[in-house]
C-alpha cells in the first residue's frame, strides 16, 4: 500500500535520482576535455558524498518507521542499486586522475552518452514510483534494459579496437580497465530497472 507523494522514502529516492543524473551530465560534459582531472575527480567524489547522504537518510528513516510505503526489502535494494550507479560513475572519473588521463577518447564518450540516456530514464522512473504510476514505469525500465545491451555491445568494439591499436601494454591496461567500469556502471542502472519490476509486480 502506497503512502502519500511527500513520504520521505520517495522524496528521499527523486534526490538520489536527481544527484545521479546530475553526477552523470557532469561526467558527460566534461569525460571528453578534461582540462583538470585533479577537479574533475574531485567533484564526482562530492556527488558521490551527496548520495550517501540520501542513503543514510533513507537507512534512519527505515530504522524508525513501522509502516514503509512499499516492502522494506525493495526500500533496500532500491537504495543499494541507485547507490551502486554512483559508486560506478565516481570510481571511473577517479582512474582518470589516477592514471593521469587527459587525451579525448570516442568510446568513453560514447559510454557516457549512454550512461547519461540510462541516468534520464532512472529518474522518469523513479519520478512515476512517487507518483504511483506503477505500470509506467515499465516503459524506462525496458530502456534501460536496451541501453545496457547497446553497452555490452559497445565493450566488445572497444576492447577489440584497444587491443588492434594500441602497443603500450601500460596505456592498454588503463583504458581497460575504464572501458569496463563504465560498462559495469550500466550494469548497475540495469540493477535498478530490474529492482523497479519487481516493485512493478509486489505492488500492482
Amino acid at each position: 500500500m502506497f503512502k502519500r507523494k511527500n513520504d520521505v522514502f520517495f522524496n528521499t529516492f527523486e534526490a538520489m535520482a536527481d544527484t545521479i543524473l546530475e553526477a552523470v551530465l557532469y561526467f558527460q560534459q566534461n569525460v571528453s576535455n578534461i582540462e583538470d582531472v585533479t577537479r574533475f575527480a574531485r567533484d564526482m567524489k562530492e556527488f558521490e558524498s551527496q548520495c550517501d547522504r540520501h542513503v543514510h537518510t533513507i537507512l534512519t528513516e527505515l530504522n524508525r518507521t513501522f509502516i514503509t510505503p512499499i516492502e522494506r526489502d525493495d526500500i533496500m535494494s532500491l537504495t543499494g542499486s541507485l547507490d551502486d550507479v554512483l559508486d560506478g560513475i565516481e570510481a571511473c572519473a577517479s582512474r582518470f586522475e589516477m592514471y593521469n588521463i587527459t587525451e579525448p577518447d570516442e568510446y568513453i564518450t560514447l559510454f557516457a552518452d549512454n550512461l547519461l540516456r540510462c541516468a534520464q530514464q532512472i529518474k522518469k522512473a523513479i519520478y512515476l514510483l512517487s507518483e504511483k504510476k506503477l505500470l509506467a514505469m515499465r516503459e524506462p525500465s525496458i530502456q534501460i534494459n536496451e541501453l545496457e545491451n547497446q553497452a555490452d555491445d559497445l565493450l566488445r568494439v572497444c576492447v577489440k579496437s584497444l587491443f588492434a591499436n594500441v602497443t603500450d601494454p601500460i596505456e592498454l591496461i588503463k583504458r581497460k580497465e575504464i572501458y569496463e567500469r563504465l560498462e559495469q556502471t550500466t550494469d548497475y542502472c540495469e540493477d535498478v530497472a530490474n529492482t523497479l519490476e519487481t516493485i512493478i509486480m509486489r505492488n500492482s
